[in-house]
Parts: structure tokens; sequence; C-alpha cells
């Protein structure tokens, strides 16, 4: 199988491109076929080398490498339709000169015109066909004279049957179908043209894509057929929506791949949310390695329905795949996010190494990789103590065991988890109070938040000298 991913660069990579990317990359390794990365940039207002870039950044954070495209090369080069050009006039020539396209001359005001007074009039805005009628005398006519013209193909007579691997056969009525532009009057390709005829000298053999495209499939299908080209088979994955059954888009929240990489989501799971958007291995499997992925995928169980997108799922999905990370691997996750405040240098292997004992602590306290900077950051730089916890550090029993633990921590003969744990214990038992009572100030003077990993650990990990250090500040500042 070839398969095919072919993003526009006019902005980020929305999740569901990236579901779209996912199930062919999915198919491609299955059937020991290619993957091919497209960059659809004829739309020169809007795209741009930074959306281009960001989205070879997002694809290959999802682990979906490509066979052939930018930055892999190809046997199909140049994988950037703006270097392409040469071949959508080529086949917009065999297009007119087989007798599949003609001139349309209409100015874009007339063809408002003419749209408006069809719905006014309750008819479908559909061209007229009027330039169809023109007389070949007239069409070399207003050439000459410099008029600007579209390339339109003529949509034959008929019914054109999409034979959909997921929603099975789908009949449309030609004469639903406009004459539609394949050449603008700059002459640009529009989509149909250009992604029939990439399709076509790429060898793709398999179109996986979103629904939004299937009114797209007639219209191409017809443009295979005019050009002697065999089509593809075709899937249209269902839409995905937000829990109130509407289109996903921003006012459901963030929907960028980026934004879930920024954040901290795992590419793991991820890759493991996006498939299941739409199809599932049983009907109870949710955690899916991607070896599993590969090895299980098929679109017979890729449902026609449309894909929720649950966000507490992917919270929950990403804090298994949290948990199921060896110290030494969170550890790794977490640092980028530790530097990215300044916390951390990425290449401190002292820093790396405190987080590898601090993983323990927070693995299961975590949803995301960011969630990680909060609680550990007491680590790494002085405590500012948050307004909330401040009344911790005042009035005088919380002063005295503030007082009494610095005494017993300095006589401390060995500082680690077991002796800290058993000195406190017995100091809150001899004082009279509470263990919650006696440890919150403690915590408050050395995390600055009322809310850490485990106070006994962390105290380890901070070191004697250091706390020692917080509570004295403590005391004076209060």
């Amino acid at each position: 199988m070839r398969l095919r991913f072919a993003p526009s660069p006019t902005g980020y990579l929305h999740v569901g491109g990236a579901r779209t990317a996912l199930y062919n990359w999915l198919l491609a390794r299955q059937s020991g076929g290619s993957f091919i990365l497209r960059i659809e940039d004829t739309d020169l207002s809007r795209s741009t080398e930074e959306a281009i870039e960001a989205i070879l950044r997002d694809l290959r954070w999802l682990g979906l490498e490509w066979d052939e495209g930018p930055d892999a090369g190809g046997d199909h080069w140049p994988y950037r339709q703006t270097g392409r050009m040469a071949l959508y006039h080529d086949a917009a020539r065999r297009l007119l000169e087989g007798g599949h396209a003609y001139r349309c001359f209409c100015s874009p005001e007339e063809l408002k015109e003419r749209r408006e007074r069809a719905l006014q009039e309750g008819r479908a805005p559909m061209y007229d066909r009027r330039c169809l009628s023109l007389a070949e005398e007239e069409v070399r006519r207003l050439a000459k004279k410099g008029r600007p013209y579209a390339l339109r193909f003529k949509v034959p007579e008929g019914e054109t049957v999409v034979r959909d691997a997921i929603r099975g056969e789908i009949t449309f009525h030609n004469r639903e179908i406009e004459d539609f532009v394949l050449l603008r009057s700059d002459g640009t390709p529009t989509y149909n043209l250009a992604v029939v005829v990439d399709d076509v000298e790429m060898r793709v053999s398999h179109v996986v894509r979103g629904d939004d495209h299937l009114s797209n499939t007639p219209k191409q299908l017809l443009l295979y057929r005019a050009l002697g080209a065999e089509a593809p088979a075709f899937a249209h994955l269902p839409m995905i929506v937000g829990q109130d059954g509407k289109p996903l888009s921003k006012r459901h929240g963030d929907v960028s791949v980026g934004h879930y990489r920024e954040t901290g989501f795992l590419p793991e799971a991820m890759v493991n949310f996006l498939a299941l958007l739409g199809w599932s291995l049983d009907d109870s499997t949710t955690i899916i390695d991607r070896e599993t992925l590969v090895a299980g995928f098929s679109l017979e169980r890729v449902t026609s329905k449309p894909a929720v997108w649950d966000t507490d799922k992917l919270y929950w999905l990403n804090s298994q795949y949290i948990m199921a990370h060896g110290d030494g691997e969170l550890a790794e996750a977490v640092a980028p996010f530790l530097a990215r405040e300044g916390l951390i240098a990425e290449d401190d292997g002292e820093a790396l190494d405190k987080l590898r004992r601090a993983a323990p602590l927070i693995r299961e306290r975590i949803k995301v990789l960011s969630d990680a900077v909060p609680l550990l950051a007491f680590l790494f730089r002085e405590v500012e103590t948050e307004a909330e916890a401040r009344e911790l550090l005042r009035g005088e029993e919380n002063r005295e065991v503030l007082r009494e633990a610095g005494k017993r921590l300095l006589e401390l003969e060995l500082f680690d988890t077991g002796s800290i744990e058993s000195l406190l214990r017995a100091m809150a038992e001899e004082m009279g109070l509470k263990p919650r009572k006696a440890f919150q100030p403690i915590r408050v003077a050395l995390t600055g938040s009322k809310i850490s990993p485990p106070l006994f650990e962390s105290m380890e990990l901070l070191g004697r000298e250091k706390c020692l250090q917080r509570i004295a500040r403590a005391l004076d500042q209060g």
C-alpha cells in the first residue's frame, strides 16, 4: 500500500489531521508499504515556512516518520505542490484537448451576482455553464484580447459511485456537481486538480482522509477517468466532535498537536488516544502500544459514526503512560519542562540524578509532564511561600514546631527518609500534635506550598543543609 498525508501549511497541525496521518502511517507500516508526506502549499497567501516546520516537528514528535517527502526524498520529488506546477498545467492541457475542460471567462463579480440571484430564487448556486456554449471563434477572440479566464471541468451526465471502505457505496448524481474550476485565472491549480495529479504521479494506492472531503471524491473520480488513470481506494474517516456533538474546534479547547506536546503529554499516549478516535482493537482494550496498533489496525473496525473527543480520557490515558515510565525515563521526560522554566540546565547531570530520585515521588501525582514543575521547583530554587500557606508559618505553635524540628534535624546522625520520618513522628507525639498539624509548617517552610511530594523523601532530596536553612529563613520571616 502507498498512502499519503497531505497537510496544507496554513496553520498548526490539528489533532484531526494527526489522526488522519496516524491511520495512514499504521496501514503503511502494517502492509510493508510507504507513507508519503506531501505539503499542499498552493495557497501562497496563507502558507508559511513556519507552519511547514511546525507540522514536520509535530509529526516527528508523534513518531510518524515518512518514507517519502520533505527531508526524506523519494522517486516523486518534489513533495511540495509549489514545485509541481508544470505537472498540473500539463494535466489541464490534456483535459482541455480531450474535451473534458473548457475556458470560463466569467469574472468573479459576475459569478457572485449569479450565485446571489440563484439563492434568492431558491435554486442551487451552481455555475450555469454559460461559457461552455461559447463558439471556438469567440473563445479565441476573448483570449487574444487578454480576457482572464479559468479552466473548468466539464462534468458528464450520469452518476458517480464512490466505493468507500468505511461507508460502503455512495451514489452522487452528476447533475448536482457543478463544472468545477481546475485552474484559476492566475494559473494556480485548485485542490481537486492538484491532488488527483499528485496521487496519480505518486502512485498512491489508498486515500484515507476525513469525511469533510467526501464531497470532493466524486469530482476526483471524474478527473481520474478523464485522465485515463486508475483511481485509488477511498476511505473517509468519521468526524471528530466535542462532547456537545459539534465538530471539534477551538471552542472545545486547544486543538493543535503542538499544544499537547508543549503541555507535557507523552507522544505514545497521544498516539494511543488518537487511534481510538473512531477505531477500536476490540470491545475492551484501551491502552495499546505502537506495535499492537500496527499489527491490529484495520479499516474494517473504523466506525462511520462521529468520534467524541474526551479530554478527561486523554488526561487519564497520559497518566497511565507516565506511571509506566521507569525513574530514569520519567526524569528525562520531565527535565525539558524544568529547563524551560529556568530551574535546571538540560545537560546538568547532577540535576538529572536528583530528578531520577524524585521520579517515584511524583509518578502518581502528575497527569502531564508540566505538572512536575510546581511539585519539584523547590528542589532547584529558593522557595517563595504561597499566600494561602503563610498562616502555617505564623502563630506560636507553628513556630515552636519549626524551632524544635530544626534542633532535632541538626543532631540527626543519618539524614535519610526513614530516620527523618522516625524523628519527626516522635517529635509530634512528644508535642501532643497530630502528624498533619506538626508536619504542615515544615512542609511549607521547605517547599513554599501546602502541596508537595511526600515530606520525608523530599527532605532527604533537599539535604540537611538546605532543610535547616529554609526552616531558619521561615522563622526569620515569621
